[in-house]
């Protein structure tokens, strides 16, 4: 499969409604479609870089020019024939994953597509359906939050994520419970917290929370594993693992016991495959993260979230979560029973909506062989 052209588009989306965490506000999102094109087919991918540097340093701008001037020269004219070969190609960059992962996954839609097998298919999924929740963002106040999570439950959604940073913590996750008491419920620090300031936290052990996800620093896996033993409540740590190696040391010192999976942050589907293999061999949990994603991620997401080791709902969601307008055809609906039907088409088994892409372009570059 010889790559003959890569087309960027770097997206700005409005969200439905804000989305507020530990580390700030936003009410658009901004992504890089990368549409890969060979043998008469394109394959669609999602970079995942927002326009500010709050959950990740890569921005849709060092993405855009990441793809540019590097990883796209490693590509164009070359013949691709699976995910190590590029993986290869492109391990001179350093980091970029999200950069890395969007070009990856315009790829996999080729490759399934070359293949008449969804990514399903290529990954091993098991399942054709997803279990999923809903992440809500910071509210305005406890009752706030309780009456958007009442929302989403009154939609089918059962199992919810809050956001929390210090002052906005065991106060919310108490309303919550009050509310709620049998809700599947976990709470997501986004690293607000450090070692001698998270054993404010203790008291969300008497909430049977799911899980507590990264309360420390994105960058730490060492304090993690000091933290984990004062907590009955399973750790889960995200921003920190950007690697396979990550995953293995985490898991070593018993940083966490449950790991959150997002491609984008760790370069690219096959490294995402690549950790869930490894949790699994250990019988550590794992479920699918998400970065506000348009239909092409959350197609990804989906797939990649049909494999084994998914055993807790994933930050999917449907369709009509985030965007009035997305930039696929298809629509992905919540079932009755808070699941979410797997792509079974070849490829992503997505139809790119060129109107929308068109109306939300900031900018388009067309890169050839």
């Amino acid at each position: 499969m010889r790559i003959e052209r890569l087309d960027l588009h770097h997206l700005r989306m409005p969200l439905k409604s804000a989305f507020e965490t530990s580390f700030g506000r936003i009410e658009t999102r901004d992504c890089i479609l990368v549409a890969a094109y060979a043998d008469g087919l394109v394959g669609y991918g999602e970079s995942a870089a927002d326009r500010d540097p709050g959950y990740s340093y890569e921005t849709s701008g060092t993405a855009w020019h990441i793809l540019q001037d590097y990883l796209a020269p490693a590509v164009l004219g070359e013949k691709i024939p699976n995910a190590e070969d590029y993986q290869a190609r492109v391990s001179g960059v350093r980091g970029h994953l999200m950069a890395k992962a969007g070009l990856e996954m315009a790829l996999w839609d080729l490759w399934g597509k070359q293949a008449n097998k969804s990514l399903c298919e290529l990954f091993g999924g098991e399942s054709q359906r997803v279990d999923v929740g809903v992440s809500i963002g910071l509210q305005a106040s406890p009752e706030a939050l309780v009456e958007t999570a009442s929302d989403y439950l009154k939609k089918g959604y059962r199992r919810i994520k809050i956001k929390i940073k210090p002052g906005r913590d065991v106060g919310d996750v108490e309303a919550m419970r009050r509310t709620f008491p049998d809700l599947k419920m976990q709470v997501d620090a986004n690293s607000a917290y450090t070692l001698d300031t998270a054993d404010v936290l203790l008291p969300l052990d008497e909430f049977e929370l799911l899980l507590i996800e990264q309360p420390l620093a994105e960058d730490d896996l060492w304090d993690h594993s000091q933290l984990a033993p004062r907590f009955k409540t399973p750790l889960c740590l995200d921003e920190s693992i950007t690697s396979l190696k990550h995953a293995r040391q985490a898991l070593e010192m018993k940083a966490c016991g449950i790991v959150n999976i997002k491609a984008g942050r760790v370069g690219g589907l096959s490294q995402g495959v690549a950790i869930h293999n490894l949790c699994l061999d250990q019988d550590v949990p794992v479920w699918c993260g998400g970065l506000l994603e348009t239909g092409v991620g959350r197609s990804s997401n989906l797939a990649l979230a049909s494999l084994p080791g998914f055993t807790l709902p994933g930050d999917i969601s449907a369709t009509e979560r985030y965007y009035d307008e997305d930039i696929i055809e298809e629509e992905f609906v919540l079932n009755e029973d808070s699941t979410i039907d797997v792509p079974g088409k070849p490829g992503l088994g997505i139809t790119i909506d060129q109107k929308a892409v068109k109306k939300y372009s900031l900018q388009n570059m067309t890169l050839s062989a």
